[in-house]
C-alpha cells in the first residue's frame, strides 16, 4: 500500500513539473525519523524596489522532533536554521529566486533509547522557479521547481559519511483567499524530492538518482491587525520511503512570524 502510495505521488510530481510561485510561509525541514516535530520561524523580509518586484527573506528556525516510539514533537532537539533568500517576480506570474542556507542537525542512534550521536552540518545552496496560475479572485495554484546543492559536515568541520548531495524538489500549491481582511488564505500542498549524493563513506561513489520523500501542508496565513507582523500555522506531514514505521508520515506542527519592512528609498 506505502509502495504504491509512493509510485503515485511520483507519478503526479512528474506530470506536473513542465507546468512547473513562490510559497508564503517559511516550510518545515525535514527532521528524518520521529513520530511528531515541531517547526517554529521567525523572519524579516524586506521590499527591496519600489515597485515590489524584489523581495528579500531572512528567517532563524528551529525544529523539534520526538522518537520513533513516543508522540511528543518538543522530545529532542532536532535543527536550527539560519536561511536568506532574494527573490525577484521578472513576469505577472513568474518568479525566481536564490538562496543561501546554514543548518546544523542533531543526530541520535537508531534504535532506542536513541541517544544523541553528535551534529551534522550543512551549507546549501538553491535557486528557485515559480509560476501561477490564478482562477478568479479567490483561487491561486502554485507551482515551484527548486535545486539544491547540499554540502555536510560533521561538528568539527571534517568530512560526513555524505560529502555533498544535489536534490530536486518538485511543489504544487493551492491558495484560497478566505477574506481580503488581513489578507486571510488556505493553502494545500504537495512537494516530491528526488536526490543523489556523493558518498565519502563507506565508500567513495554515487547513489542513484531516486525519489526520497512526499510531503503534504495545509496551512492558514493571515496578517496581523494593526502591525507589521505576518502569521503562518500549519500541519505537515512528511512521508519518508522506507520508514515503515510513519505509515501515514511524520506529523509536523509548524508555526511562523513575519515582519514584513517596506521599501525605503535610498538618499
Amino acid at each position: 500500500m506505502k509502495n504504491t502510495l509512493y509510485k503515485i505521488l511520483s507519478l503526479l510530481f512528474l506530470v506536473i513539473s513542465p507546468f512547473l510561485l513562490l510559497h508564503a510561509q517559511i516550510s518545515p525541514p525535514g527532521l528524518g525519523k520521529a513520530k511528531t516535530a515541531s517547526w517554529s520561524a521567525i523572519g524579516l523580509k524586506r521590499q527591496l524596489d519600489s515597485t515590489g518586484t524584489k523581495e528579500a527573506l531572512t528567517y532563524l528556525g528551529l525544529g523539534t522532533k520526538s522518537t520513533p516510539d513516543d508522540s511528543n514533537p518538543f522530545h529532542k532537539q532536532a535543527i536550527f536554521v539560519l536561511n536568506h533568500e532574494v527573490y525577484h517576480k521578472f513576469a505577472k506570474n513568474q518568479q525566481y529566486s536564490y538562496a543561501l542556507s546554514y543548518r546544523r542537525q542533531n543526530v541520535y542512534d537508531a534504535d532506542a533509547p536513541y541517544h544523541g550521536e553528535g551534529v551534522e552540518q550543512e551549507f546549501r545552496l538553491y535557486g528557485r522557479y515559480a509560476y501561477t496560475f490564478r482562477f478568479g479572485e479567490r483561487w491561486k495554484w502554485k507551482n515551484t521547481v527548486r535545486q539544491e546543492f547540499r554540502k555536510f559536515f560533521t561538528a568539527d568541520f571534517n568530512k560526513a559519511e555524505e560529502n555533498f548531495q544535489l536534490r530536486t524538489r518538485l511543489k504544487t500549491q493551492m491558495n484560497l483567499k478566505l477574506s481580503n481582511k488581513n489578507k486571510q488564505e488556505l493553502a494545500f500542498s504537495a512537494e516530491g524530492l528526488f536526490a543523489v549524493s556523493k558518498m565519502y563513506e563507506p565508500k567513495d561513489e554515487w547513489s542513484k538518482f531516486a525519489y526520497k520523500e512526499a510531503r503534504l501542508a495545509l496551512y492558514y496565513m493571515t496578517d496581523i491587525p494593526n502591525t507589521p507582523l505576518h502569521l503562518d500555522v500549519g500541519y505537515m506531514s512528511d512521508l519518508i520511503k522506507g520508514y515503515s514505521q510513519a505509515d501515514f508520515g511524520v506529523h509536523y506542527l509548524a508555526v511562523d512570524l513575519i515582519w514584513n519592512l517596506p521599501y525605503k528609498k535610498k538618499h
